[in-house]
């Protein structure tokens, strides 16, 4: 008969982990024998050493806290704390530790200024300053969950636990009362440290399938464009974000707008400015760009090329990023352009734009794009401070130029769909009633989206390659797997108090998604809908090439 020898030296012990006990070695502390009932709500307790025998009956058991325990007189075991000192992010707080530091919520907790009119300091017992940021977190991904049920989920199994004093979750009001006490500065603090950790991630480790252009002197693709949150419909908001599209600010709902930066291939965040979002929108949005070039140059590197769309920022503001990184930047037909070359070997052309007294010197990129059944091809125009067209020829500039929908639509699409009312149309996205608390869970937000792909990106480099299709036997990328389904199981993780990180990222890299399939839609969805999807001709997807024309010759 085998057995497992109980080792004499103490095993370190943590929530997650799983012990197994001989049945017969379990007893009631309780002095006058009663059942455990609701009233008697003590943890067993082991009556003896042993040995663990095969065939004997053995009782699995998964911790759940390690606390110091406090002993009534009937011999009751009770837990000494609450669920508010025990409860973590699970996986996402373990890579964000592995990154930034032992102890980062925690620490922003303990320098947090609490508004005195809101903190009150007995109710630590229910929530605290660190939990409450976790809930805050927890709850931008969770958008249908009242805030009750965000502070149930976070402390999971620990509220089976029998606390010392009968722990129960804190109410709605309470929850608000903390938010207010909180402020936007801690959850902003969380939101730097998340996305700064991810920006050193990319310049010291790279990004496994980064998308790259050039020969000897490689740059990695990152796009920068702008979107739009509803919030709700309250005086301090509407007076703070106004709305677009109106001059007398009517719209139904206030709304933000933020500028995030990406990383093309694995959709990463670096830094998301936000503020009103202006009745014009490349006003607001340039205002955004140069608070992103003041707040977070690191980023705009010189290794790097940044992807934008036609929401044309200024000659001068052009200026400005190409002295410090490179760009790649489609231009409306109405912008004027200054030819000063002839047509290059590879098609392109150099030229001059001006404004504001400044001249930027560019290579101009003029291509049709043609689809199978597209009637009229779409034309593009795009410039970049690249002039080197043998190290960055004009093919494969307009080739790179795809990706910029992948770093921001496709990006955006994904960390705004666990967001309420994501769909167009539809009511408030977040749920904060004032300015403050609006950007407290927009940090949030930004925190929670990146913390996710950052276990997708693990994920990633742990997950076997798929045996068979169009992947078969290649690495896997960030972007083949399902961020839907990293958000639903970080967050099963959580409830279940799951410590193992290599779990979680196998589950996450359990789901492969199909990309690069050449799928084309005559109109734009950027966002998921609740409503019966169209069946008339101009909406069927169809999959077919993107034929790149430049110069009258197909590539």
């Amino acid at each position: 008969m085998s057995s497992y020898p109980v080792p004499s030296r103490a095993v370190p012990v943590s929530g997650g982990m799983v012990v197994a006990v001989p049945l017969e070695l379990l007893a009631s502390p309780l002095k006058n024998g009663r059942d455990l009932g609701d009233g008697d709500r003590s943890a067993l307790v082991i009556g003896g050493t042993g040995r663990i025998r095969t065939r004997g009956d053995v009782v699995f058991c998964k911790v759940i806290a390690v606390t110091e325990a406090q002993v009534r007189r009937d011999g009751q075991v009770r837990a000494k704390g609450s669920p508010v000192h025990h409860a973590t992010l699970g996986a996402l707080e373990e890579r964000l530790e592995s990154q930034a530091g032992p102890g980062v919520i925690g620490r922003i907790a303990g320098n947090a200024r609490l508004d005195g009119q809101f903190a009150k300091g007995e109710r630590e017992r229910l929530l605290s300053a660190a939990f409450m940021i976790r809930v805050i977190v927890l709850m931008t991904l969770m958008p249908q969950a009242r805030i009750e049920d965000v502070i149930i989920a976070l402390a999971g199994d620990l509220a089976l636990v029998p606390w010392a004093r009968r722990w129960r979750p804190a109410s709605a009001r309470a929850a608000g009362d903390w938010r207010n006490a909180l402020g936007a500065e801690p959850l902003e603090e969380l939101r730097d440290a998340v996305l700064g950790a991810a920006w050193r991630e990319h310049r010291d480790l790279g990004c496994p399938g980064a998308v790259i252009i050039g020969k000897t002197r490689p740059l990695k693709a990152g796009a920068v464009d702008g979107t739009l949150l509803r919030v709700p419909d309250t005086p301090g908001n509407r007076a703070l974000f106004g709305t677009t599209g109106t001059g007398d600010d009517s719209g139904p709902y206030p709304q933000a707008r933020a500028l995030p930066l990406t990383c093309c291939s694995c959709r990463s965040l670096f830094a998301v400015p936000h503020g009103p979002a202006g009745t014009d929108k490349a006003a607001a949005e340039q205002r955004l760009l140069d608070e992103a070039m003041d707040r977070f140059p690191a980023v705009f590197a010189p290794d790097w090329i940044w992807l934008m769309d036609r929401n044309y920022h200024g000659a001068a503001r052009i200026a400005r990023l190409i002295a410090a990184t490179h760009v790649l930047i489609r231009l409306k037909s109405d912008i004027p352009l200054k030819r000063t070359s002839e047509i290059l070997p590879d098609g392109s052309y150099e030229a001059e734009l001006s404004g504001d007294g400044v001249i930027v010197r560019v290579r101009v990129i003029e291509y049709f794009i043609d689809v199978e059944g597209q009637e009229v091809p779409e034309m593009f125009c795009l410039v970049t401070d690249l002039m080197d067209y043998e190290e960055y020829p004009a093919s494969e500039l307009a080739a790179l130029y795809k990706w910029r929908w992948d770093g921001s639509e496709t990006a955006l699409r994904e960390a705004k769909a666990p967001l309420r009312g994501a769909g167009p149309g539809t009511g408030p996205m977040l749920r904060s009633g004032s300015p403050d608390l609006a950007r407290q869970e927009l940090a949030a937000w930004a925190a929670a989206a990146e913390m996710t792909r950052g276990l997708a990106r693990d994920a990633a480099l742990a997950a076997a390659p798929a045996r068979k299709g169009r992947r078969a036997g290649q690495a896997v990328r960030s972007r083949d797997l399902s961020y839907a389904r990293a958000v639903r199981t970080v967050l099963s993780a959580i409830r279940l108090g799951s410590a193992c990180y290599q779990a979680v990222t196998s589950e996450i890299g359990r789901y492969r998604n199909i990309v690069d399939r050449d799928r084309h839609r005559a109109r734009k969805s950027k966002s998921p809908s609740s409503f019966a999807h169209a069946t008339a001709k101009d909406t069927v997807t169809r999959i077919a090439p993107a034929v790149i024309t430049m110069a009258n010759i197909p590539a």
